[in-house]
């Protein structure tokens, strides 16, 4: 039998104190941020596989796509091992919700990283965090545009913050599952934070993706 692996990271960014505070243990608190925006689920099997993906957030879910069964908040479909999904006929490359929580994340540890290097920073962290490069090219065209022009996003990434909010149960059980969620809040201020250790999670198998984000505002 495979052992599973399950890789889940969020990356949040939390903003600096307006009182000219340099440390960042005195500018960062917990902040609860309830809008969980664009994560999409990739799906690639060994074989021509049904799978069921049910999602249980703690909260409300704003918006889906394909639509999916509302009893148990979740899809069925035909997964190819290239990524291609099927549901009633109609071909999908992922799964996408957004959703609504009061989630609280933790910013104890993370980046600072000026606008101008945001493409930069997220096109290499993604790929320690186990993205591909397509996956992580797809995420970085999405949130480029809000973030490149801030003076400067401080980032943080956790694992139960997210994971907790947004219960991901997938059947049959994936080999590789990697979660990736970031939100983000602009900084006018550089503040010191200490740095994460990230992980290098192996792909093999049945390996589901997602990925996602918010801003914190």
């Amino acid at each position: 039998m495979k052992m599973k692996r399950t890789i889940s990271a969020l990356a949040a960014l939390a903003m600096a104190s307006a009182l000219g505070l340099t440390g960042c243990d005195e500018s960062i608190a917990n902040i609860i941020n309830g809008r969980i925006e664009k994560p999409v689920i990739y799906l690639y099997p060994e074989k021509t596989t049904e799978v069921s993906v049910d999602l249980s957030i703690d909260g409300e879910f704003v918006s889906v796509y394909p639509e999916f069964n509302a009893e148990n908040s979740g899809w069925t479909v035909t997964a190819e091992p290239d990524g291609r999904l099927f549901v009633d006929g109609r071909e999908y490359y992922c799964l996408f919700w957004e959703g609504e929580t009061g989630a609280e994340y933790d910013f104890s540890k993370g980046f600072c990283v000026a606008g101008e290097d945001t493409a930069e920073f997220l096109r290499d962290t993604l790929g320690e965090l186990g993205l591909t490069p397509r996956e992580a090219n797809e995420f970085i065209i999405y949130w480029l545009p809000r973030m490149e022009h801030n003076a400067y996003n401080l980032i943080s990434f956790q694992t139960d913050a997210y994971t907790d909010a947004a219960e991901l149960c997938v059947s049959p059980e994936p080999d590789s599952l990697i979660r990736v969620f970031m939100a983000f809040r602009a900084l006018e201020t550089p503040v010191e934070i200490e740095p994460q250790e990230l992980g290098s999670p192996e792909r093999s198998g049945f390996t589901v993706v997602e990925w996602g984000g918010g801003e914190v505002r």
